[in-house]
């Protein structure tokens, strides 16, 4: 996050009439700076009022000099790189191609283009942004909005700075050795891994699971957080399932989701997994939550992160995304956060209305805000020495991307100066908010100006620091309850809070704090627990609805708006994971994924549960902590999994679904394949994947064409014990007009005796006698540039003709000499760093298939790589020590995939770089098919 730095003096801007101050006098140091930056602020061209305010005095301060005089040492803190380059937001009426354009035409690289929410990221030149603003559709310009996770780590520790190619070294090191050390033999039943969260045993999830025999069969449970670098050296030790589901290009970088997905693991073994990054921006955090609902087909979502553009008064693109997946049938868990709270007296936050102090009057536009409650008058809310580099957010109540009123933040330090500051422009049109980072240094304090319009309710927040009084006593810290904002406070999310499960968070949150408590573990959580003393309380006072329109029109103070009591429950941190760096893994980033592991073994027992039921069922059952009742800091209280089962009355589900079936013909040419015209036998088997015997299972099967017929439609195949399955005969008979090589796709419909019942799924025969003839179908365009850092990355096509349907696809990226030379000519893909890459192959009708996302490491190249269902590597485990990569490499998604219609027509082959830095072409690339003998 950026800041605006100002450490200059600046004197002779005493009001007219007014009795001159002693020049050591800081109250008066800090009006006089406030006056000079707000002569700047009117002084704005139309083009510079829609730029954020550190960006248009960066600017000023380059091109305009004179304007900024009275401010010498004004530093906005803008990071602008060697090549004169910042990244961006920019928001505008419509995003499309033609903006895109545009904006690449103005020599800005696309991050993330968001048609949904108006909005693209950008690395643009910080010369270029006065051209872009002048734009009609572009409404404004912001700096990249920060996020943090809700992880605890100590604030003392300065983390080492690793480049991208020191993170892939070590996590390729830790990959080989998961594998070096992993069993030679899978396990028969699921298992936790390595490392098993203390939550595992603190929430009596262990014994919950033995005692309902349920392991969260049936259920999804799905997380975003920073990056999952570390999955596949997880996946290798045992300590997550091979089958993860991550979102192409949605890895991210980091790996707090690692650690949330072992978690889930842990305590819910049998359960699905899924992933997606929240670290790009906002609108891509938004979009991730959606198409993990309703494209993956999530039932639990987790996530640890907040934005600090999330309003606290309205809900925004991401709590506006938890809205539509929980409307749709999801639960939701998010992170309440680190923030503190009034009760442990760690906490960083104040809101209540505006109230003018008086001063301002002849010094700087507009009104100071009164902090004081009381009779006094103090305009200047003290940090404590904890909070220096914390950010800092100022919200008021309008709506979003509505504010008229303009209230601005400014940061002062003891001896009076601005030290920093954000003095955006609202005039209707804008968000009402502002931002700045605190210095590294002590004294600091925060003022609240109201420079033009109405008294509103306001928020200022320090992210994980305190107002607290100064040594002298001169001023004091107010603090109120309420630091939980965003979509963590949506109505039907569930906002976790954090109590150890073993030993005490191992550092002082801030100097001359208590002892951070300490968990039961061996033991179960009990009443008598203690919750951490950083998380964040509530409750969330919420002034608009989603929309924008007024919750209570006229009144937007302390008695208006509706108050939502969060967070709603506690969950364990503290906790062991396999993941470096994550041992122990503290703060509420690891609660919400225990509560999340825990709703999908309710959920798992009882399918079908509303999330009304499953609320009731966590905060009856919590375990109340003090203070007594429900509560801003804990919520209902601590949720044991033993207790949410018992009461829900989970029971062993079964879970029946079709496997692959066996095709032997029976009439026709006496070969093994069926043809049009011919008839065979299918053998279809029904699987229990459930943790309940199914009892009166029955298969209904039907084809997908009228030209093939199924007999019987209908078969019983009475009770099947969990993990087992039975097998029944069916008969398939193809028409003489079949189509030649279309697989058919048998519609399979399985009922038992169980909630999950009934289950439906396709399973595909194939038909025709494969041809020997391959034929070979190869790019034969220029070289294709690959946008550096860029999703919407470059397509080279292929057409295809006088193949009808095919018995086989491979797809190999070609070349005629291999190298890892940067550059070279003669490979492929030529591209340093293959692990920033995403390829997709797109077949004709639409479908896709991922061949390779984020894997490879630092090697360069790719080529004669073919990229084939039959191969026994998945290229998802390549290694920088591959490269070139060459070969054969089992595909991230099959190819057989892309066979279900005709191969006639245009392919597509389209690779993004998601990672900066490191850039290259496609080159030479080919399809290899194979159709079907005429019958």
């Amino acid at each position: 996050m950026t800041v605006l730095a100002i450490g200059a003096t600046v004197v002779g801007l005493t009001a007219p009439g007014a009795a001159a101050k002693a020049p050591d006098d800081p109250a008066e140091r800090a009006y006089e700076q406030i006056a000079a930056l707000q002569d700047i602020k009117k002084s704005l061209t139309p083009a510079e009022r829609k730029l954020d305010s550190r960006l248009a005095i960066e600017l000023r301060k380059r091109t305009n000099q004179a304007t900024t005089s009275a401010l010498p040492a004004l530093g906005t803190g803008v990071p602008v790189s060697k090549s004169g380059t910042t990244e961006v937001e920019i928001h505008a009426d419509k995003v499309g191609d033609e903006l895109l354009d545009r904006l690449r035409d103005a020599g800005a690289g696309i991050r993330f283009p968001s048609p949904a929410t108006g909005t693209v990221l950008v690395e643009a030149p910080l010369t270029a942004l006065p051209t872009i603003a002048e734009w009609k559709d572009v409404t404004s310009v912001s700096l990249k909005s920060g996020a943090i996770t809700a992880r605890m780590t100590d604030p003392n520790a300065k983390p080492k700075a690793e480049s991208k190619v020191e993170k892939t070294a070590r996590i390729e090191s830790a990959l080989r050795t998961a594998r070096a050390t992993a069993p030679k033999t899978a396990a028969v039943t699921v298992s936790q891994g390595s490392v098993v969260s203390e939550g595992d045993r603190t929430h009596a999830a262990d014994t919950a699971r033995t005692r309902f025999k349920v392991t969260g069969t049936g259920v999804k449970v799905c997380a975003l957080s920073d990056g999952v670098d570390s999955l596949a050296d997880s996946q290798a030790s045992g300590d997550l399932p091979a089958d993860v589901d991550v979102l192409p290009g949605q890895e991210g970088s980091g790996d707090e989701g690692t650690a949330m997905l072992e978690i889930i693991h842990d305590l819910a073994p049998n359960a699905k997994l899924g992933y997606a990054t929240a670290f790009t921006s906002e609108a891509s955090f938004a979009e991730n939550i959606r198409a993990l609902r309703f494209d993956a087909g999530c039932d639990i979502i987790v996530d640890d992160i907040i934005y600090f553009h999330e309003s606290p008064f309205q809900d925004g693109i991401i709590a506006q995304a938890v809205n539509a997946v929980t409307a749709d049938g999801a639960y939701y868990f998010s992170s309440a956060g680190n923030e503190g709270n009034t009760i442990d007296g760690t906490a960083g936050n104040w809101e209540g209305d505006f109230v003018d102090s008086g001063r301002g009057i002849g010094k700087f536009a507009g009104d100071a805000h009164d902090f004081d409650p009381g009779a006094g008058v103090q305009e200047f809310n003290p940090l404590s020495p904890g909070s220096a580099g914390r950010i800092v957010t100022l919200w008021w109540a309008d709506a979003l991307e509505a504010s008229g009123n303009d209230y601005d933040l400014y940061l002062i330090n003891s001896l009076g100066n601005v030290t920093s500051f954000s003095q955006d422009v609202q005039d209707g049109d804008d968000d009402p908010w502002e931002i700045l980072q605190a210095a590294n240094s002590t004294g600091q304090r925060l003022a609240v100006v109201k420079f033009a319009g109405a008294d509103r309710y306001l928020q200022l927040s320090a992210f994980r620091g305190r107002f607290t009084d100064t040594p002298d006593g001169s001023l004091k810290g107010f603090s109120t309850p309420g630091i939980t904002r965003g979509h963590s406070a949506a109505v039907d999310a569930f906002s976790v809070a954090a109590a150890p499960a073993k030993d005490p968070l191992p550092f002082a949150l801030e100097t001359g704090d208590p002892a951070n408590p300490a968990g039961p573990y061996p033991n179960v959580f009990t009443r008598q627990t203690l919750p951490e003393r950083f998380t964040s309380d509530g409750p969330r006072r919420v002034f608009f609805n989603a929309d924008g329109t007024a919750i209570t029109p006229g009144n937007f103070s302390s008695t208006g708006g509706f108050v939502r009591v969060k967070p709603d429950i506690t969950a364990a941190d503290g906790v062991g994971t396999s993941v470096p760096d994550f041992q122990p893994f503290f703060g509420t980033s690891a609660a919400a994924p225990h509560a999340a592991a825990i709703a999908a073994l309710t959920l798992s027992g009882n399918p079908g549960l509303s999330g009304d039921e499953i609320r009731a069922a966590l905060t009856g059952t919590a375990l109340d902590l003090t203070p007594a009742g429900a509560d801003n800091r804990t919520g209902a209280g601590v949720i044991r999994a033993d207790l949410v089962l018992r009461n829900t009355g989970a029971t062993p589900q079964p879970l029946v679904r079709a496997g692959t079936p066996a095709i032997t013909p029976t009439t026709g040419d006496g070969d093994a394949f069926l043809e049009p015209g011919e008839q065979a036998t299918v053998v279809l088997p029904a699987e229990n994947i459930g943790d309940g015997t199914a009892t009166g299972v029955s298969v209904v099967v039907d084809s997908d064409s009228p030209l093939a017929t199924v007999t019987p439609r209908a078969r019983s195949y009475g009770n099947i014990a969990a993990g087992a399955s039975k097998t029944r005969e069916y008969t398939l008979k193809l028409a003489a007009g079949y189509p030649l090589g279309r697989p058919v796709g048998l519609n399979v419909r399985a009922t038992f005796a169980g909630t999950l019942s009934p289950t439906n799924g396709t399973v595909t025969v194939p038909t025709g006698q494969p041809s020997a003839t391959v034929q070979n179908f190869a790019y034969a365009g220029a070289p294709l540039p690959i946008p550096d850092n860029d999703p919407t990355g470059v397509s080279a096509t292929v057409d295809v003709t006088g193949v009808g349907y095919a018995s086989s696809l491979t797809f190999s990226i070609d070349g005629t000499a291999c190298s890892t030379t940067t550059g070279a000519t003669t490979v492929g893909i030529d591209h340093t760093f293959v692990g920033d890459l995403v390829g997709t192959l797109t077949a004709p009708d639409g479908r896709k298939a991922t061949l390779f996302s984020r894997t490879g490491g630092g090697g360069n190249n790719l080529c004669q790589v073919v990229f084939d269902d039959a191969a026994t590597t998945p290229f998802a485990s390549a290694l920088s020590t591959n490269a070139p990569f060459t070969g054969s490499w089992k595909p991230n998604d099959t190819l057989g995939s892309l066979r279900l219609s005709p191969a006639d027509g245009t392919w597509s082959l389209h690779v993004a770089d998601r990672v900066g830095a490191d850039t290259g072409s496609i080159r030479s690339f080919a399809l290899h098919l194979t159709g079907y003998e005429p019958a």
